[in-house]
């Protein structure tokens, strides 16, 4: 019997022991025989009506102390104490399985390298895509290549919201208030509509791309929350589809990484993915285009994504997986970037002034996509026009 501690036993805790459960036979099965027992839940809550409602423990120390527990799965989400507990279980020799974004983009090298020396994994497949497989085939499948583009669609609560408002011209407070009466969107949804989220995930992406810790912190971020109906339909005036995407490429040796939203253009695969799917491409320089698309979150697909971790802890498959501490000159300044944008004025003779573009009217506001150029110098164009906004366009 293989013993395992769960941390946390909201939405994605009480998922993973669903499929331990249910998944019984076939998961022994793929064990040779053996089989998985929860033995201890970490959670401040009882649930004396769950069939495991009497695993719970309110003491960490209660997990940490048991020999016989190898694996800690920790789904408790933020940053402390999370970190702290993932910490100390892998310094006691337990390897641990993740789908803490939050931790792992911040403390993601600290807690691998404690992995490497005591001989134990840390993995982390459920951090990024939810069930979405993203993690190992960047690691394993797609080792020989070098990584030159990600480009992911990362959190389906932005992209329900901008679905919503492309398909049906709702503003986006309506379909914000829409997204939080399915459940899709928080109470308070800053993490998601900001971009923290996403900017969390493509951190880690890059990371593993490009063999650095990529600080969150040092990403430019923003959200999809100044996105309005008339940018949408602008945009698809242009023949674009507009996407709060997490970017990260290799340039000239250094990372560009950023979180912002962009107009894709609709013939692009990532364009068309809807509603609360999530999608992510990789760029090889072998294998060119791979695309990943399916559901990012929820108990189930999350839960598939930390039991996949957990069987390759058994199996011992991925102890090496990771990258190394931060290089500061890592970081490729996102203002150096060429690219367009699509730009929105009250004026039309504005941005025909400013750009020598030819701007077209929606919904009483002017828009118009310029030509090439760095982002500072376009950047300083638009600063140029009262009250002028852009938004960039995806190349």
């Amino acid at each position: 019997m293989i013993n395992i501690a769960i941390l946390g036993f909201g939405v994605v805790g009480s998922g993973v022991a669903d499929v331990i459960a249910e998944n019984a036979d076939s998961l022994s099965q793929r064990l040779c025989g053996e089989k998985l027992n929860v033995k201890h839940i970490l959670d401040l809550r009882d649930f004396p009506d769950h069939p495991l409602g009497d695993r719970v423990t309110k003491d960490f120390d209660t997990i940490l102390n048991d020999e016989e527990v190898l694996i800690v799965v920790e789904t408790m989400g933020g940053s402390h104490p999370a970190y702290d507990f993932s910490k100390k279980a892998l310094e006691a020799g337990k390897s641990v399985v993740t789908s803490n974004k939050e931790v792992v983009a911040t403390f993601g090298a600290e807690l691998l390298a404690i992995a490497r020396e005591k001989g134990v994994s840390y993995l982390f497949e459920a951090s990024v895509g939810g069930g979405i497989p993203i993690i190992r085939p960047m690691w394993q499948c797609l080792a020989a290549n070098k990584i030159l583009a990600v480009d992911g669609i990362l959190n389906g609560t932005t992209n329900y919201i901008l679905t919503k408002m492309f398909a049906e011209g709702w503003s986006f407070e309506d379909a914000l208030s829409k997204a939080q009466e399915l459940g899709y969107a928080e109470r308070n949804p800053a993490a998601d509509v900001e971009g923290l989220d996403t900017c969390r995930k493509i951190s880690i992406l890059a990371s593993l791309a490009y063999g650095s810790a990529i600080d969150p912190k040092k990403v430019h971020c923003e959200g999809i929350t100044e996105i309005t109906a008339a940018d949408v339909a602008a945009a698809e005036e242009f023949d674009y589809r507009i996407k709060l995407l997490g970017r990260c490429a290799d340039v000239n040796g250094k990372v560009y990484a950023i979180t912002a939203p962009f107009l894709v253009p609709t013939e692009a695969s990532i364009a068309n993915i809807d509603d609360v799917y999530n999608g992510i491409s990789v760029m090889g320089n072998a294998v060119g285009d791979v695309m990943f698309y399916g559901r990012g979150a929820g108990a189930l697909p999350t839960a598939s994504a930390v039991m996949a971790d957990v069987l390759d802890v058994i199996r011992d498959c991925r102890k090496t997986i990771g990258w190394g501490p931060e290089n500061p000159d890592i970081y490729c300044d996102y203002e150096s970037a060429v690219l367009r944008f699509l730009v929105c004025a009250d004026k039309a003779e504005d941005i025909n002034h400013v750009f020598g573009v030819e701007a077209i009217e929606v919904r009483g506001k002017f828009y118009a996509i310029t030509g090439l150029g760095t982002e500072k110098a376009l950047k300083e164009k638009v600063a140029s026009i009262d009250g002028a906004r852009f938004i960039r366009v995806m190349e």
